[in-house]
């Protein structure tokens, strides 16, 4: 197994003493109670009166800030101590943010974070255990009757279909900016985008170059967001749509002579076999001078060892919501079925943005 020196440390070895070790098992006992709480504080504005307060502040003050009951404020800001979210001046009894709290706050990738596990997951998260024993997404009943989450993207709910879309774009926008001059090193004039979502990455490639023509190849309702997104903005008329449904076995990719072809945090969305298959579809339109370049996310390759937790607790999401058979892979996962298909990695790009690493990729 390939891991990182990071992830290595933490995975190998013992962290904890024996007291810490029961703390953090109760910590997990309590897991579902601890998140709601931290939600609530965020949600209620609590966290951020208290940022906002130099000497911290009261309950009495809390309530007439937040406009919560006083038994409301009174569980939540107790809930936060234990939590380690919030810290308390027993004479004063001032309640201030502990440093946990303060990421809680202020880092946008927890406020994502939180929203998806909250609006996408939560519920359907009670059948876990149905949907690794019967290898189905036992839990995207809660949100809808699809076989698949990707399915119905286009028909969620509009507070779960954003904290969806927010959760996905923040981890793949924020390395836009280093995969483009990879992915323009050559000059590719047609590039195939297969699972472009709402096209925003097929955007950046028409701004970035103005004579690259995008294909982006994805389910029906998928490219109908597509097409509102992309709409009246620079550059969308060199933007196409190619209807296809890659769990269909009858499915063809189009055939242009493609300069490129681009995936991002897209396999992850398919079990092994299902990623050969595509990866075999795409060889068969690929030409000595295409370029495939895959964009993910491995956790065993994380430099921060948190980051490796977020991924391995996504892979749950896709288990229980998404499709129930698939996740966020090591990279000699996809080492393995590249190669399978007839391709090899030239290649890796190291890590940039939020963890992603790019595999550059020619047909054999």
């Amino acid at each position: 197994m390939k891991l990182s020196p990071t992830v290595a440390k933490r995975y190998t070895k013992e962290q904890l003493n024996a007291v810490e070790a029961q703390r953090l098992a109760e910590y997990i006992t309590w897991g579902p109670v601890i998140f709601e709480v931290a939600r609530l504080l965020r949600k209620f504005k609590i966290l951020e009166y208290l940022n906002e307060s130099k000497d911290g502040l009261t309950e009495a003050e809390l309530v007439e800030k937040t406009h919560c009951t006083p038994y409301a404020i009174n569980v939540l800001v107790e809930g936060g101590l234990s939590a380690g979210i919030l810290l308390v001046d027993p004479t004063t009894e001032r309640f201030r943010l502990s440093k946990t709290g303060w990421f809680l706050l202020a880092d946008e990738n927890k406020a994502v974070n939180l929203d998806f596990v909250h609006d996408v997951n939560y519920r359907g998260l009670y059948h876990l255990e149905e949907a690794l024993t019967e290898g189905r997404p036992a839990g995207l009943p809660t949100l809808g009757n699809w076989k698949t989450i990707y399915e119905g993207l286009s028909q969620l709910e509009p507070n779960v279909r954003q904290s969806w879309l927010a959760f996905d774009h923040y981890y793949s926008d924020n390395s836009f900016d280093k995969a483009l001059p990879i992915v323009f090193e050559r000059h590719p004039k047609r590039l195939l985008d297969i699972g472009g979502n709402t096209g925003k990455f097929a955007l950046r490639c028409v701004e970035y170059d103005p004579e690259v023509r995008v294909t982006i190849a994805d389910l029906p309702g998928q490219l109908s967001m597509m097409k509102d997104f992309v709409a009246n903005k620079n550059g969308a008329e060199r933007i196409d749509g190619y209807a296809i449904d890659q769990l269909d076995p009858r499915a063809v990719l189009p055939s242009a002579p493609w300069d490129a072809i681009w995936m991002s945090q897209f396999l992850v969305c398919f079990s092994e076999d299902e990623i050969y298959t595509i990866l075999a579809r795409v060889a068969a339109v690929m030409t000595p001078n295409t370029r495939l370049f895959i964009m993910d996310l491995f956790w065993n390759l994380q430099r921060s060892e948190t980051a490796a937790l977020c991924l391995t607790m996504t892979s749950v999401y896709f288990t229980a919501m998404a499709n129930g058979n698939s996740k966020f892979y090591r990279s000699e996962v996809f080492e393995r079925l590249i190669e399978r298909a007839g391709m090899k990695v030239v290649k890796m790009h190291d890590q940039f943005g939020l963890g992603h690493n790019i595999l550059e990729i020619v047909k054999e």
